[in-house]
């Protein structure tokens, strides 16, 4: 897989893809302001197109997948990233109905925020209106082409697409079926654009058409992001790692602890809000953790513990690794869990606040009031209580997908649906008045 964190190939810029990236941000543009003052049933009925097509187009969709393994396996793409890239019958069904759970949402286009009159008549409204255009940045990850095509459609926006080359042929596909989706229902197919060529060139001249471009989301590895925050004239809305954290409290129900755990780091280690990171109270550290390392390790996920926990697991003779310092800082994106043992809650918080990436973290307990306590003080964009890290999406949350989940403080924080596509403006009204 390419690597964007060597800048030294991006400093020429190609004659021939400049032409092409700003053509396709001018038509992009050109549909934003078709799709801004679109009515919501037309925009719903593309996208009820849309999941009927990706329903019907399996057998396509999956030959043009295996194309992709097949060069992804070649190249030494990690299991976790062919994962991500591999699209299953049961994803592509999965896919289709996040479709259509976004064009059975409310159209957030038009909402009034708020409403009021002054004193000298002037009535002044706040409403949600789109950003505008959207560019996506993402590598082996084919699922982002129709979760974000669906919410910058639904959300009034075009969107430009930049996938990796990893999954070129099937975004070519995906793509395909969504500009097809889009003429069925009279509408622009710039809405939704991938741009053709796998040349890394041609996302530097993206990155810098900040006058046809208003906001730019990258999801892949934290060298793709970094390449492209440190590259763009354009918003960007990110996050760098998901160094998820769990902690198992003094007063945690060990069965249940285990259960999430388990979902938290197996169910699929290579994404963003899998747990990397396990904090156990000591008080119950000796009775819980070999419960929990049995678990794990019945999963295979190694454990890599530190000192206290270490000497747990060894007086049990359970196996695990010692832990190295930059462990406890990783997204492993893999079968592998930092483990560590801390004195008190507060030492659980202010270690996550500390060596987390502001993403998701979660507490077990039974103890409300250290619950509350802990989503309180611990500052990451989702704090769950007894439930799996796995749960920060936009598909869980109800936004029927997300673009992306944002570490930020400005704009949007956690999954983005939706409202979180859309920005505002002030409509105002009056009768003659002049300003004195």
């Amino acid at each position: 897989m390419c690597s964007f964190a060597d800048t030294d190939n991006f400093a020429t810029m190609s004659d021939e893809l400049l032409p092409l990236v700003t053509n396709l941000a001018r038509h992009a543009r050109a549909a934003s302001l078709i799709l801004a003052t679109t009515p919501t049933a037309q925009k719903d009925a593309a996208l009820l197109r849309l999941a009927d097509l990706l329903c019907s187009a399996t057998a396509a969709l999956q030959t043009a997948n295996a194309l992709d393994l097949e060069a992804a396996l070649t190249a030494g793409l990690a299991p976790s990233q062919l994962d991500r890239l591999t699209l299953t019958p049961a994803r592509l069904a999965h896919l289709a109905e996040s479709v259509r759970q976004v064009a059975a949402l409310a159209d957030p286009v038009g909402e009034v925020l708020d409403d009021w009159t002054q004193p000298n008549g002037l009535h002044i409204r706040k409403i949600r209106v789109p950003i505008g255009v959207i560019a996506i940045i993402y590598e082996a990850r084919p699922n982002v082409t129709i979760d974000c095509a669906a919410l910058c459609l639904k959300s009034g926006n075009a969107c430009i697409l930049r996938g990796g080359k990893e999954c070129f042929h099937t975004n070519t596909i995906l793509a395909g079926l969504v500009q097809e989706a889009l003429a069925a229902a009279g509408l622009p197919a710039a809405a939704v654009q991938l741009i053709p060529t796998t040349d890394r060139q041609a996302l530097v001249h993206l990155l810098k058409l900040d006058r046809l471009i208003h906001c730019v989301i990258p999801r892949g590895g934290e060298s793709l992001i970094r390449f492209v925050t440190g590259n763009s004239t354009i918003p960007v809305i990110k996050h760098y790692t998901g160094v998820c954290f769990v902690y198992i409290d003094r007063e945690a129900d060990a069965t249940l602890a285990e259960n999430i755990l388990v979902n938290a780091k197996v169910s699929r280690p290579g994404v963003c809000n899998a747990a990397e990171q396990l904090l156990i109270h000591q008080d119950c550290a000796g009775t819980v953790l070999p419960q929990l390392a049995a678990a794990l390790s019945a999963q295979g996920v190694t454990l890599r513990c530190d000192p206290a926990s270490s000497a747990i697991l060894r007086h049990n003779g359970q196996a695990h690794v010692p832990a190295q310092p930059s462990d406890y800082t990783a997204e492993f994106l893999d079968l592998t869990l930092a483990v560590r043992v801390v004195d008190n809650l507060e030492t659980a918080i202010a270690t996550i606040n500390r060596d987390g990436s502001a993403h998701t973290d979660a507490i077990i307990t039974r103890d409300p009031v250290a619950a509350a306590r802990f989503q309180a003080a611990v500052d990451s964009a989702v704090v769950l209580w007894n439930a799996s890290t796995r749960f920060n999406d936009g598909f869980e949350f109800g936004f029927g997908a997300e673009i992306g989940i944002s570490t930020d403080r400005l704009h949007a924080r956690g999954p983005m649906g939706l409202r979180e596509l859309c920005s505002y403006k002030y409509q105002i009204t009056g009768n003659g008045q002049v300003r004195v």
